[in-house]
């Protein structure tokens, strides 16, 4: 149900309400402006009807909110209703809290899951003077950023200048001893030859106590590489956006039947979380992969068909394959990979 359908909704309850003598208003509203709740109030809508209604009606707005309220709850589409403030009616729409989630990664943008859980903390890292560690280490502190803290980058030895310059490894990292606490499998071959994306790729996905891969494997585009899997998924969740602005119409969070890319978007923030505690990136890949594959069935769905309509159902697609493009791109930037437009 889209805002439009639910002001429609809503002001066919209060018309009915006043054809059924519940209600003695005059002069009914044209139309009902429902939005976002407020602070304090709750669900995904709420409206302010019935403090306009209840001077005219010669009722408490509390009474008239009540009485709309029962209305609204026999409402095919709607799941909840609460009254909130002086009469505020705050309502749950039917898979509400998928649309909440949503609507929450859309307005949160590729900073979807970041947090200040570790605000203040400067947590020191220490890798082992190889390319695999640096960049490991690299990837750890990006997450680390995204959950408030400031992590320090110290090695033993200065990167070397390919590594900077091709893979992205900081060279303001310091030069001091340590025991190298981050020291994974290292790499059996230079995987600068691959390029920044599938060399960072090779060398992160795989979790740090496996041997990675250095090969051409991470190049092809084909669904048995993963990373390809991740950045398609991502550029068709932006083509579709743009294909439906082009066929005249938006998203709208709203129910879709996609239980498990759901959960993936949902799990998302902990991913980070636990990505951050552990320091293993290739929990974040991972999830990345999940992601993608989840939302693969979903994309053929989203535009209308032919000489078919764009209708609620398209328009929720749309919010979820664009927050899950939203979820893809910002994992990848906090792996270090570019999430491009177009494949």
């Amino acid at each position: 149900m889209t805002p439009v359908e639910l002001s429609r909704t809503v002001l066919h309850a209060v018309r009915r309400a006043v054809d059924e003598g519940e209600l003695a208003v005059a002069v009914l509203p044209e139309r009902v402006v429902v939005a976002p709740p407020g602070p304090g109030g709750c669900g995904d809508y709420a409206t302010n009807v019935a403090l306009q209604l209840a001077r005219p009606a010669g009722q408490p707005a509390p009474a008239v909110a009540e009485l709309l309220r029962t209305r609204l709850l026999r409402t095919d589409g709607i799941s909840d209703v609460v009254v909130t403030g002086p009469g505020f009616l705050n309502i749950s729409l039917a898979g509400g809290a998928d649309a909440r989630l949503v609507r929450d990664i859309l307005r949160a943008g590729p900073r979807y899951g970041h947090s200040d859980t570790l605000a203040g903390q400067t947590i020191t890292l220490h890798a082992a003077p190889d390319v695999r560690a640096l960049v490991l280490m690299d990837a750890v502190a990006r997450v680390l950023r995204s959950q408030g803290a400031a992590p320090r980058l110290n090695s033993s030895r200065p990167p070397e200048d390919a590594w900077v310059r091709v893979l992205g490894v900081p060279e303001d990292i310091r030069v001091r001893p340590g025991t190298d606490p981050l020291r994974p499998v290292p790499a059996p071959a230079d995987p600068t030859p691959l390029g920044r994306d599938a060399a960072r790729w090779a060398l992160l996905h795989p979790a740090p106590h496996d041997r990675p891969r250095i090969g051409d494997e991470h190049l092809v585009q084909r669904e048995s590489n993963p990373l390809f899997r991740v950045r398609y998924a991502h550029a068709r969740s932006r083509a579709v956006v743009g294909n439906a602005a082009d066929l005249g119409f938006g998203s709208e969070p709203g129910p879709v039947d996609a239980s498990a890319l759901h959960q993936a978007l949902a799990d998302h923030p902990r991913v980070l979380a636990a990505t951050a505690a552990h320091r293993a990136p290739d929990r974040l890949a991972r999830h990345l992969v999940a992601v993608a594959d989840a939302l693969a069935p979903l994309l053929p769905s989203v535009l209308p068909l032919g000489d078919e309509k764009p209708s609620a159902a398209h328009r929720a697609r749309l919010a979820l394959a664009e927050a899950a493009g939203t979820v893809l791109a910002g994992g990848l930037t906090l792996l270090g990979i570019d999430a491009p437009e177009h494949l």
